[in-house]
């Protein structure tokens, strides 16, 4: 493996060092949807309620939006291996700390770390394949390093479950703490290091201050009000609420509620490579963002209204619809709101080679501001009286509002995607 990255990089190969870093998105993605899954137990042993459970887990996703601006600098400062190493270090800690938990504090405490740590696990793949690799290739990888990591949450669905159940929640957070761990080790032994800096130098706080100043700039604006709502729906639906809803709402026992997460897991894996073939082929990136989390907004409103006394439900004469319903929309949210991962390259066409780590990390600080900003208002939705269905909803009107937005915003914002000679 050569020693520094971009024409030597992109000549001897990217496939080993994108799929190293990888492994830290399927750890990212494990550790952040495990909640989903075990939230009746975790919830029972930290004396939390189902809402006070959500405003904890809240903080992984505000620790992660908070970390992006160091972590967008750090990548562009320091290179991708350093960076993903440092992160993944913290990572492992956070699930440590996350499996020791005697109390709300503790886990507030190992899910702000666990949010530092997290950080950079999507980022890191996507930012060396955006500097290794030409811009229609970058596409069809950014797609690629997306299903891999969402192989993450396959691991917290039905298998976590299983170990749950034999075990403890514990468990489930020591098993993402060694998965950490061996992605420290796979980007140790694969990832070369960045080549030498050869640049004017800057200063950190010059960095952080263009991090800023791109996410607040006309061109990525628009971005940044799609991406608000985009993977708040996923970390609310399937990494928090899902499993609440099936057993509570659907009358499913753990293993079963997982079962048809898997289904979901399943399709948020299939979903990018769904994606970027429709983008190359359809082109119109912009009505396709758009479009698929309007629909995916719809899917989440007939879950919530085939629930117990839904208006759906209502209508049909049964008092709840069957636990296939949910199964079938689970399926399709999934296929849907990975349309997602066109924000990558769509961001990636609009700034210099030099500032993909910034750019991308900006449009990544609105993904988890977002998310926590929602989960938060989703547990007060819940909260006050109108249950998980209320919680549910709340994400399907900011992706409505934030699709809106997007459209409004963007007027030659996200350029059409070059097609192949």
């Amino acid at each position: 493996m050569p020693k520094n990255g971009g024409a030597a990089t992109l000549a001897g190969g990217v496939a080993a060092p994108i799929l190293a870093l990888t492994l830290g998105h399927v750890f990212s993605n494990a550790v952040r949807t495990l909640p989903a899954v075990v939230a009746d137990v975790l919830a029972a042993d930290l004396g939390l309620s189902t809402e006070g459970l959500a405003a904890v887990t809240a903080v992984f996703p505000a620790a992660f939006a908070l970390a992006m601006v160091p972590t967008g600098v750090a990548l562009d400062r320091y290179g991708v291996r350093r960076t993903a190493l440092a992160l993944l270090a913290v990572g492992a800690v956070g699930a440590a700390l996350a499996a020791l938990a005697g109390g709300a504090a503790g886990m507030l405490l190992a899910q702000a770390v666990l949010g530092v740590g997290c950080s950079g696990m999507l980022m890191c793949p996507v930012t060396f394949a955006a500097r290794a690799l030409p811009l229609q290739r970058f596409a069809l990888w950014s797609g690629v390093i997306q299903a891999v990591g969402n192989t993450g949450m396959l691991l917290s669905a039905s298998p976590l479950a299983h170990l749950v159940e034999w075990t403890s929640w514990r468990a489930g957070f020591w098993a993402s703490a060694a998965l950490a761990v061996l992605a420290w080790a796979t980007v140790a032994a694969f990832v070369p290091e960045p080549p030498p800096h050869r640049g004017p130098r800057r200063t950190v706080w010059q960095d952080a201050r263009e991090v800023v100043s791109l996410a607040r700039s006309p061109a990525l604006r628009p971005l940044m009000v799609f991406a608000f709502a985009s993977f708040a729906a996923v970390l609310g639906v399937r990494g928090l609420w899902g499993g609440p809803w099936l057993m509570e709402a659907k009358g499913l026992g753990r293993v079963e509620a997982s079962d048809l997460l898997l289904l979901c897991t399943a399709a948020l894996t299939l979903g990018p490579a769904l994606a970027g073939v429709v983008d190359r082929l359809a082109g119109h990136r912009a009505a396709l963002m758009a479009g698929s989390h309007a629909f995916v907004a719809l899917v989440v409103l007939l879950m919530a209204a085939g629930g117990p006394g839904g208006p759906l439900a209502s209508l049909l004469g049964v008092a709840v619809l069957p636990p296939a319903f949910d199964a079938a929309l689970l399926a399709l949210f999934g296929l849907a709101i990975s349309f997602q991962v066109l924000i990558f390259p769509a961001a990636r066409a609009l700034v210099p080679a030099e500032q993909t780590g910034r750019a991308l990390s900006a449009i990544n600080t609105s993904f988890f501001g977002g998310a926590a900003v929602m989960q938060a208002v989703s547990g007060f939705a819940a909260a006050a009286g109108g249950g998980i269905a209320a919680a549910l909803c709340t994400f399907a009107a900011a992706l409505l509002l934030c699709s809106f937005g997007f459209l409004a915003l963007r007027p030659g914002a996200v350029p059409r995607p070059a097609r192949a000679p």
